[in-house]
């Protein structure tokens, strides 16, 4: 009766993410290797965007604010320096978005 009260889960959602791979397994999916470095890519210019407005903000609090002047500039600096990583991940994502698809295009021309 205590096992009959227990709820049971479908695992709608839960689906073997490796299926294609147990199918194939030494075939690479070059189609979603470049959807991933894409994503990973557009994630790196948007860390980019908001580390560059957060730098902004911070630089018009530090000339608003004399008082703690100092503390915004560091925070400036730290947030400006986090900006240019994260356009340096966006830019290597971007070529190795380039060089999946490279891969797939020399892939499906060595099928034909």
């Amino acid at each position: 009766m205590a096992e009959e009260d227990k709820k049971h889960h479908h695992h709608l959602f839960h689906r073997n993410k490796d299926e294609a791979a147990e199918e194939n397994p030494g075939e690479v999916d070059y189609e979603k290797k470049e959807k991933h470095h894409k994503h990973l890519e557009q994630l790196g210019g948007l860390g980019a965007i908001a580390a560059g407005a957060y730098a902004l903000h911070e630089k018009h609090k530090a000339k608003k604010d004399p008082e703690n002047a100092h503390g915004h500039k560091v925070k400036e600096e730290v947030a400006a320096v986090a900006a240019l990583g994260a356009a340096g991940v966006a830019f290597h994502e971007h070529h190795e978005k380039k060089d999946a698809k490279k891969e797939s295009k020399k892939h499906a021309a060595d099928q034909y």
